[in-house]
């Protein structure tokens, strides 16, 4: 009997965990890079007037509402192997960071509850040179590495209407003309499309080619830059992307990599896309947009 309770009670504590786990995951809004909350509070029987109820009441919503984002920002991925707590585990500085900018939250909106409740909605964002979880975790790099060259026994893909000056739409290898190994020139970003293949956002992504060779990470960018602005944004639809410009290349991703957290592309797009970076300098400029 003691043997089926222990059972019962492990059962329980994973339920739990997992109910939490995607409670915190709902609160990070990948779209718009941020971790949002919001806290409940109940004014207490024993206030000895309204003023006081109010104000304990608030301070209950705000303590619920820093508990929810330290939950929330325990959880966020920073990369495909590591989460925040992981960092914090690992690192008592990181640990402080994490805490302080838990405390420098912003308030975003508040309100009273009918029927004695107060509610407080605050928010830390994921990247930003002020309060923000990048400048928390991200490490600083010293050497900034350069970008690969292309593989040169592959020929880039050519994209869609580019000659034209047509829609861009995805690239394309077999396209009825000869890919040029210079650069067309004049994109101002690109989007990965990974949709239906269950990309999972993390704030440090690597961009592989079929052979598996990254060809954009941290390594290759400005540290500022990344902490500013971060490495991608994610979007649903190529509407949304407007990080990436007026006139993006448009990737088709072939898997993902990494626990789902790294697109893979074909070598001939991952091939155009150095190319038109040469010409175009998006990529050091981060104007790069995941589709998920």
């Amino acid at each position: 009997m003691r043997k089926i309770f222990s059972v019962l009670a492990t059962m329980l504590a994973v339920l739990v965990f997992s109910i939490s786990s995607v409670f915190a995951a709902d609160n990070v809004n990948w779209d718009n890079s941020s971790v949002t909350v919001t806290g409940m509070g109940a004014q207490p029987a024993n206030a000895v007037n309204p003023a006081q109820a109010r104000m304990m009441a608030r301070r209950a919503a705000v303590a619920d509402a820093y508990r929810q984002l330290a939950e929330s920002i325990k959880g966020v991925n920073v990369d495909a192997e590591t989460t925040v707590e992981n960092m914090m585990v690992t690192s008592d500085v990181i640990r402080t960071k994490v805490s302080a900018m838990i405390q420098g939250a912003q308030v975003v909106s508040e309100r009273e509850i009918p029927g004695g409740g107060y509610e407080v909605t605050m928010t830390v964002p994921l990247f930003g040179v002020s309060n923000s979880i990048a400048q928390a975790v991200i490490p600083q790099t010293t050497v900034v590495e350069p970008l690969p060259a292309p593989v040169p026994e592959v020929i880039p893909s050519m994209p869609a209407g580019s000659l034209q000056g047509g829609t861009i739409i995805y690239t394309t290898i077999d396209s009825g003309k000869k890919s040029p190994m210079e650069a067309i020139g004049g994109y101002t970003g690109v989007i990965i499309d990974c949709r239906g293949l269950g990309l999972k956002p993390v704030m440090s992504p690597v961009i592989k080619n079929d052979k598996e060779i990254p060809i954009y990470g941290h390594k290759n960018l400005n540290y500022d830059k990344i902490i500013s602005d971060g490495m991608v944004s994610y979007a649903s639809s190529a509407g949304q992307a407007t990080r990436a410009g007026s006139r993006p290349l448009i990737i088709k991703a072939i898997r993902l990599m990494d626990h789902n957290a790294n697109p893979v592309i074909s070598t001939a797009d991952a091939n155009r896309i150095l190319i038109e970076n040469s010409s175009s300098n998006f990529l050091n400029e981060t104007k790069v947009v995941f589709l998920r």
